[in-house]
């Protein structure tokens, strides 16, 4: 078994790249860096990307619904609801993907979905007329049991919560 570890993957013990007596796997990713950004998909994290998950699925479902059969009728309401279907699935696939890029773009999803919220849900009120029908976010989601208006304040909490590796809270 010369020149190789117990493993038959490297130089035993000589801290060659990829063995163990240097730290690194032979995935090059060092230890402390492993797990860190899969850290969000535990706990609280699991729930906010189930819950992302329902509203993508839902959110995606009515839109494609309204634009298929009455696009007509509503056209601003129903392009802002696959607006919100997008954003949805866009929030869920980076709060389950690890890497730095995914954490920045779950950040740039949930912004953008507080802002269209508070914006869509404002206008809704006092412009009733622009949405003749309801969107995801018409009313601040109250066709969605406000979940819309309470889940970007979770996600951002959470996501500042849970910082990135090397990172303090």
């Amino acid at each position: 078994m010369s020149g190789t570890n117990r493993a038959g993957t490297g130089a035993a013990g000589t801290g060659a790249a990829g063995t163990p007596a240097d730290g690194i796997p032979a995935d090059g990713i060092p230890a402390g860096d492993r797990g860190g950004p899969r850290a969000r998909v535990t706990g609280i994290g699991r729930v906010l990307i189930v819950v992302y998950g329902v509203l993508a699925l839902a959110a995606t479902g009515r839109s494609f619904v309204q634009i298929v059969s009455k696009f007509h009728e509503a056209p601003l309401a129903y392009t802002l609801s696959a607006v919100a279907a997008v954003v949805y699935i866009l929030a869920t696939t980076a709060l389950i993907a690890p890497g730095r890029t995914w954490r920045a773009i779950a950040w740039t999803a949930i912004v953008f979905e507080a802002v269209g919220v508070l914006v869509v849900g404002t206008v809704s009120l006092f412009a009733p007329g622009l949405f003749p029908h309801d969107t995801v976010w018409s009313g601040y989601g109250r066709g969605y049991l406000f979940i819309p208006l309470v889940l970007p304040a979770l996600g951002l909490w959470w996501l500042a919560r849970h910082p990135r590796p090397g990172r303090r809270a």
